[in-house]
């Protein structure tokens, strides 16, 4: 264990493990997770050391050799009797497990929740054994987040009593579905369903894409990869184009919808247009976890690297600084922490949202289900923006070693955390639907409704009445004040623009133009709701009964950062209507910088606590026991460049240009 390291743990003033139990949801789930841990990982197949060295073709065939050997392992070990988290906390040890991911999430997912009983009894059963393997086609070369203008179409024919497939444009062209290109047998493509002669809009059909004996693509499938990405090659993002395929008229999900055999359409649910939509919510709930993970991940790596890492003098008369000491790294790295732990909190209490709206939806009950789309699409956005930039943040802070891949910064941020910020949904896109939920729901408010959604109740309350009650700098730390200055924000931006899309539209402006209008001052509130939503969750948690007398004061120093590193960092927000003054935000500022200190003792127990193991991680920077510099000239050694001491290139190039061979042409 490096010296540094041993000394930050033994300085830590809580029980990490009584924090990490709390994370996982108790003792028995981390004590099952880290039994399964041991199991998996003495599995030599499941070895991720080489993993930064593959090329795209190898990284594809490790990562179905390890997906494919991992049903068989969660079978011997039970692992599908565990708690979902603790499932959760099995599956990530196997990275990567994208090349599947799909088929267990939305197509699986989409199947069980539109199809009819006769569906179920025909696709699960081929889908649970894995005798097919799906992907999810939505988004198409032109129409990605806009759902409604989407090209492809599935023309119902009474003579065949099949469904016709087709991309009549180029831009029809499905883009980007994951598992696509090589993976998936089958797709669940969503298209326009035509029947005699009238568009219904968007609906589900199931298409088989390759054939079960040889996987060769059917005929009229234009199938491919969609070529290098920027990262994240190894999800076999594909492109898919379809000439006429025909499929029979039981491969659309009509649990919601029907055509009969001559052609007739049958909406069996007035708002199954919005039961088709909710499907889509899980993943994004989902992102908001593997978010939070993502920047905890991060988080993990850059504090424990600063810990070690030992840069410049301030005294001569003492050694080099660990550079998580210098103010201007705690600056960067220990709001990141306070967020990782506040995302963390929030990504349970959206989980919790999702799962009681769709008993709703299952009895019927649709009324709450705007509710969850506004809340998932605002915090897919919200906390995968505030990710990706967190993450390269924590790169930039382990300076050049960080932009190794050996430091596994890169592969987080290019992996997970930027594409989080595209796919299910353009950021912008999610943050204008929230922002479309909340101007409604000032409507209501406007015209006398009730407004019953707990998320937007806020909106009534007395928070724009009066200016912020702090007289000083410990106020900040009060939980009510904090949480009153945030939806004080939030009410008054989003009011604000509200009244200003009525005003337009009063003034004759179409509700179009109005909308784009006021489009940035749309998302600025929609961005100061999520971040009140947030921080209410993470004050929730703080509420918690069972922390101990040692672990309550460092959460609540957590939350208060979180907090008040928010006011100081959008202090426009809170200065622009008088809520603040200068002074308060000086004082938030000092109250920050008081907040520092407390955390810094603790910084490292508080990664600690996430609960990542080495193999996890794949980082050098962020080993456990910090023996950073031995493994960062091992992991070098690896390198397939260093088999030859002398490249094949030199012979043809730079033996010449050293022996002058060039010097006439120069």
């Amino acid at each position: 264990m490096n010296e540094d390291l041993k000394r930050e743990r033994k300085n830590v003033r809580f029980d990490i493990k009584e924090l990490s139990c709390i994370l996982y949801g108790g003792a028995e789930n981390r004590r099952e997770a880290k039994r399964l841990e041991r199991a998996i990982l003495s599995d030599p197949v499941y070895d991720n050391s080489n993993q930064y060295f593959l090329s795209i073709e190898e990284a594809y065939e490790n990562s179905l050799k390890k997906e494919t050997h991992f049903l068989k392992t969660k079978k011997d070990l039970g692992v599908h009797n565990q708690p979902t988290i603790v499932q959760q906390l099995c599956g990530r040890l196997v990275t990567p497990l994208h090349l599947t991911g799909l088929h267990r999430s939305m197509f699986t997912t989409i199947i069980e929740v539109q199809s009819t009983p006769e569906q179920l009894e025909k696709w699960m059963p081929l889908i649970k054994k894995y005798r097919i393997v799906g992907t999810y086609a939505q988004t198409e070369m032109g129409h990605g987040t806009n759902v409604r203008g989407l090209e492809t179409t599935a023309t119902y024919s009474p003579e065949t009593e099949t469904f016709i497939i087709h991309s009549p444009t180029l831009t029809a062209t499905k883009w980007w579905p994951g598992s696509l290109a090589h993976t998936s047998t089958h797709a669940i493509v969503m298209a326009r369903l035509i029947t005699q002669g009238q568009d219904h809009g968007i609906h589900a059909f199931i298409v088989q894409i390759r054939s079960l004996e040889d996987h060769k693509v059917l005929p009229g499938i234009k199938l491919g990869h969609i070529g290098p990405k920027m990262a994240y090659d190894i999800i076999d993002n594909g492109f898919m184009n379809f000439n006429k395929v025909h499929i029979p008229r039981e491969n659309m999900l009509m649990k919601y919808s029907q055509v009969s055999r001559d052609g007739y359409y049958t909406r069996l649910k007035r708002d199954s247009s919005k039961l088709t939509y909710i499907s889509m919510v899980m993943t994004r709930v989902y992102i908001v976890f593997a978010t939070a993970e993502s920047l905890s991940k991060a988080c993990t790596i850059a504090i424990r690297y600063s810990a070690v890492r030992r840069q410049s003098k301030l005294d001569e008369s003492k050694p080099e600084l660990q550079v998580l000491d210098y103010k201007t790294q705690q600056y960067v790295l220990l709001p990141l922490l306070a967020t990782s732990y506040a995302f963390w909190f929030t990504s349970i209490e959206t989980a919790k949202l999702y799962f009681q709206v769709q008993m709703e939806i299952q009895e019927g009950n649709l009324s709450n289900a705007q509710e969850l789309h506004a809340t998932s699409a605002g915090m897919k956005a919200f906390t995968t923006q505030v990710a990706a930039a967190g993450v390269e943040a924590c790169r930039f802070r382990c300076g050049g070693h960080g932009f190794s891949m050996s430091s596994g910064l890169p592969s987080i941020y290019g992996d997970h955390a930027a594409p989080a910020c595209t796919y299910e949904g353009d950021n912008i896109v999610m943050m204008l639907q929230t922002a479309r939920y909340l101007v409604k729901c000032c409507s209501m408010i406007a015209s006398g409704q009730p407004l019953s959604t707990p998320t937007a109740a806020y909106l009534t309350s007395a928070v724009l009445d009066t200016a912020c009650i702090a007289t000083s700098s410990q106020d900040f730390r009060n939980p009510d004040i904090l949480l009153r200055a945030y939806k004080h924000r939030a009410a008054r931006l989003v009011l604000a623009v509200s009244r200003k899309v009525k005003s337009s539209t009063s003034n004759g402006i179409s509700a179009g133009d109005a909308w784009n209008n006021c489009s940035v001052e749309l998302v600025r509130a929609a961005q100061a709701h999520c971040h009140q939503f947030v921080v209410e969750q993470f004050s929730n948690a703080m509420k918690n009964e069972n922390f101990s007398a040692t672990l309550r004061p460092v959460m609540e120093a957590l939350f208060s950062l979180y907090c008040v590193h928010g006011i100081v960092e959008n202090a426009r927000d809170f200065l622009e209507d008088g809520y603040m003054t200068g002074t308060h935000v000086s004082m938030a500022n000092d109250v920050m910088m008081e907040l520092f200190n407390e955390i810094r003792p603790n910084a490292v127990g508080l990664v600690d606590a996430f609960y990542y193991s080495d193999h996890l991680l794949n980082s050098v920077l962020g080993r456990y026991d910090g023996n950073v510099y031995e493994h960062l000239m091992k992991w070098a050694e690896k390198s397939p460049l260093n088999k030859n001491e002398v490249m094949p290139a030199y012979e043809k190039y730079l033996r010449p240009l050293l022996k002058g061979e060039f010097a006439s042409k120069l």
